[in-house]
C-alpha cells in the first residue's frame, strides 16, 4: 500500500492549522477586568477599560464586582454584579443606567436585571462598587 508523503511547505501548514485549532477561542463579549480595589467589606471591583469615556466631570464606565462571601437569595447565592455607570467627579454621585446580578457569573445564570424608568444621579457609597468606581475613575482623569 502506498504511503502519501507530504511536501515540507504543506507539512508546516498542517501544523499550523492543527496548532491553531488546539488554542482556546475567547468567549464572545468577554471584557478584560481590571481590578481597581475592594469595596469595605473586601470584594473585589473591576473596570473595563475599553468602556471608560470622559466628559468634563463625568467619567462613564462598566464595572463588575464579584462578592468574597456570597450573599443567599430564595434563588441561590449570588455572585458577582455588573452595573453600567456614570460617575460625577465634582457632585460624587452615580447615575446607574444597568445593573445586573449574578448568581453565576461564569455560566451567564443572571438573579436580576434592574434598568431605572428614571436615571438620576445618587450618592455613592463605600460597601459596594460605587465608591471604589469613584475614586480610581476620578483620580485617573487628572
Amino acid at each position: 500500500m502506498p504511503t502519501a508523503v507530504l511536501s515540507p511547505r504543506l507539512l508546516r501548514a498542517a501544523l499550523a492549522l492543527i496548532a491553531l485549532t488546539a488554542l482556546p477561542l475567547p468567549a464572545q463579549g468577554t471584557a478584560r477586568w481590571q481590578e481597581i480595589g475592594r469595596t469595605v467589606t473586601g470584594n473585589a471591583v473591576f473596570v473595563d477599560p475599553r468602556t471608560i469615556v470622559r466628559e468634563g466631570d463625568r467619567v462613564s464606565a462598566k464595572v463588575r464586582s464579584t462578592y468574597g462571601t456570597p450573599s443567599m437569595t430564595p434563588k441561590g447565592l449570588i455572585t458577582a454584579s455588573r452595573a453600567d455607570a456614570t460617575f460625577d467627579c465634582t457632585r460624587k454621585a452615580v447615575l446607574v443606567r444597568e445593573t445586573t446580578i449574578y448568581l453565576d457569573e461564569k455560566k451567564g445564570t443572571i438573579y436580576e436585571r434592574r434598568v431605572p424608568q428614571n436615571p438620576g444621579y445618587g450618592p455613592v457609597f463605600r460597601s459596594n462598587f460605587s465608591g471604589v468606581a469613584l475614586d480610581y475613575l476620578c483620580a485617573q482623569r487628572r
